[in-house]
């Protein structure tokens, strides 16, 4: 699809530019205020919250992780420049620079990238020319990550749901205004698989395969829009052993996903989203995979730890809105047994000990033009174990331990 929509472009090479690009600047100045209850798995200054820490008993029988926190941070303010309106021969072009401030050494804020990318569109396509096609290039949210809860929380959802924007080349066929189809080749950067050597990107450098979504949206004019899609990932978690040799190692794995919204009248919005995924913590899933055998030529095999992640949220309201999201995770084990849990990867972000995960997260905000004002509270409670099995579960000594989070948003957009 993507290729097709390229060779349109180069047919027109020699046609005359016939309108001149325009410029939008945006962005929001951004500042929190959040409150926990216990220590977490969480990144940027704990903003984007993960997962409660499991407990941690001391000698005198206390958990080590109860521990309440406060923080005031204005990170995460943001800056972006769209560019639209340009149009050479019957191609026309956009894009999007998009940029924020982000701790990435845990005390300073540096500026960093967020979305790079240009679109080439063509319109009047197919027999009776209500077809269309795009192709972007640079990077952007995942497709699986683009629809995302109504709250004002940084993870908007993670790890309940897909997390990722990474560099692609996506194309996208619009049959007529109802149906459009969508593929795209990926390459993780930010947001990485894990493996033997924690989390990189030299899984899939040596790897040599991108990953690929291919997926369908419907769009109703009822208010409905449905999508359903696959990612498939191919990596090689070892391309050499420890003496240097080469080894044929590669693990490919499936996660199907499906996505539904509804858009009724007086801002009333409810979304849901769910994905079973075979590893997937390339997007921020909390999950991952292990070796399920050691062959004869030094190689491995692998086998994944396969999951649920479901979130549904609603919104309602327009100076006063109420929303709000409910979020669900599960591991199911490994597809194969581990020939060792030591040779088991999962996500860093988290512990490999949980079983399954629940998140209540209600918003009341109020909107003054461009100014916003949020109150959000958030209970994330996680169930661990305390050894986990061949199988890829912790199952025994089943606990839950939970945080109680309670963020204010003060948020200028412009």
């Amino acid at each position: 699809m993507a290729l097709a929509a390229m060779a349109m472009l180069f047919s027109s090479a020699s046609a005359q530019e016939k309108s001149p690009a325009k410029y939008k600047l945006y962005g929001f100045f951004r500042n929190y205020m959040i409150f926990d209850t216990r220590d977490n798995h969480a990144g940027t200054l704990d903003l984007y919250d993960f997962a409660p820490k499991d407990e941690v008993l001391n000698i005198n029988g206390d958990d080590a992780n109860a521990n309440s926190s406060f923080r005031f941070l204005a990170l995460t303010t943001r800056l972006g420049l769209d560019i639209s309106g340009y149009q050479f021969g019957s191609t026309k072009f956009s894009g999007k620079v998009e940029t924020d401030f982000y701790s990435m050494n845990g005390s300073t804020a540096t500026l960093r990238l967020r979305q790079a990318f240009i679109k080439a569109a063509w319109d009047q396509l197919g027999a009776s020319g209500d077809n269309s096609a795009s192709v972007t290039i640079g990077q952007a949210w995942h497709p699986m990550a683009s629809d995302m809860p109504m709250i004002v929380s940084l993870e908007t959802g993670a790890p309940f749901g897909p997390f990722s924007r990474t560099p692609l080349i996506q194309g996208d066929y619009n049959i007529g205004k109802n149906f459009t189809l969508t593929a795209a080749m990926i390459y993780g950067m930010q947001y990485l698989p894990t493996g033997p050597n924690g989390k990189s990107a030299d899984y899939m450098k040596y790897g040599k395969l991108p990953e690929i979504y291919a997926g369908i949206t419907f769009k109703g004019e009822s208010g409905i829009t449905g999508k359903l899609g696959v990612d498939i990932f191919s990596i090689k978690p070892r391309w050499k052993n420890a003496l240097g040799t080469k080894v044929s190692d590669r693990m490919t794995n499936f996660s199907p996903f499906a996505f539904i919204q509804y858009s009724g009248k007086d801002g009333f919005l409810l979304k849901a989203k769910a994905i079973y995924a075979s590893a997937g913590e390339h997007m921020n899933l909390l999950t991952g995979y292990g070796v399920s055998s050691i062959n004869t030529d030094g190689s491995y095999d692998y086998t994944p730890q396969r999951s649920l992640a479901t979130w549904v949220s609603a919104q309602y309201g327009k100076k006063w809105q109420v929303m709000g999201m409910l979020g669900y995770m599960k591991l199911f084990g490994t597809a194969e047994d581990l020939v060792s849990t030591d040779m088991y990867y999962f996500n860093g972000s988290g512990d490999k000990n949980v079983n399954q995960m629940v998140r209540v997260c209600p918003t009341i905000q109020y909107n003054a033009g461009k100014f916003q004002f949020a109150i959000e509270y958030n209970m994330t409670t996680a169930q661990y174990g305390k050894h986990m099995g061949l199988n890829g579960l912790s199952q025994d000594d089943l606990h839950w331990v939970t945080n109680h989070r309670i963020m204010n948003v003060v948020k200028f957009n412009f």
